[in-house]
């Protein structure tokens, strides 16, 4: 990945790059599709109106593991299981991790530096542990209470488009909390990649959970990212590439209660 330096110019570095290669880098950096991603050689921001295609992607392939087994009989709850079980496999758990590390790190940490040393801890504590699986229960349950097959199926995509748009928002808009990691490398998306990405995850969300539910999820989704944007920002200052998982999966749950509520 690009240093630091590299992607302060608001994504703009590299006006070469075309839709084929950032999709090539956004699937390479969130999640374990073998795409080739890694390979292009550029600042994930330079990628960011993508990622909101990738969440897409990732909840149709879970949306589809669950249509399946439902219908092979299994019930809403098992097969609730088996579809967070597939989106965490495609994901390498990316954003799951990040979630743990921030829960360890704001829970555990007494001062700013402490907070940051905990997230850069590979090893996993007793609040990393409590929040994943509350995490994970609230994704199954959610999953489970909506019901139909298809209707969870559009919720799923919906829900990966929205979750993966907030962290573009949080790239541009958030400091950085440390100077090197995810957060610090990525870079910063411009504004027309950032209008794209929310806009992509807008229209997928009315398309798909009309006639209202849309608008709980876009409310839920987004404010449940601004609150973990303003708990980070207080407690390191910032953004770092596990705040940007922890914003992915509160926007995600949050999504998928709007749903449940609104059903």
């Amino acid at each position: 990945m690009a240093s630091n330096n590299a992607g302060d110019d608001n994504g703009q570095h590299d006006p070469d790059l075309d839709w084929i290669d950032r999709l090539r880098l956004a699937f390479g950096f969130l999640t374990r599709l073998p795409v080739g991603g890694r390979s292009v050689s550029a600042p994930l921001a330079q990628a960011a109106a993508s990622f909101p295609i990738v969440g897409a992607a990732v909840g149709l392939a879970a949306g589809v593991v669950y249509v399946i087994a439902h219908g092979l009989g299994t019930g809403p709850w098992l097969a609730a299981c088996l579809a967070v079980g597939a989106a965490v496999l495609i994901t390498g758990a990316l954003h799951e991790d990040g979630l743990a590390d921030v829960a360890d790190g704001f829970g555990g940490g007494g001062d700013r530096e402490s907070k940051l040393a905990i997230m850069h801890d590979s090893r996993i504590g007793s609040y990393g542990v409590i929040i994943l699986v509350l995490a994970i229960a609230a994704r199954i349950g959610a999953l489970a209470g909506i019901g139909s097959p298809y209707e969870v199926l559009a919720t799923l995509i919906a829900a990966g488009a929205v979750s993966r748009a907030v962290l573009v928002v949080a790239m541009r808009m958030m400091p950085r909390a440390r100077t090197d990691g995810l957060g610090a490398c990525a870079g910063t998306p411009g504004f027309d990649g950032t209008i794209m990405a929310l806009g992509i995850a807008a229209l997928l969300t009315l398309v798909l959970l009309l006639p209202w539910a849309w608008i709980l999820a876009l409310v839920l989704g987004a404010g449940a990212a601004a609150v973990v944007a303003l708990v980070a920002t207080r407690q390191i200052g910032g953004q770092t590439g596990d705040v940007l998982g922890a914003m992915q999966q509160a926007a995600e749950i949050a999504v998928l209660v709007a749903v449940v509520m609104a059903t």
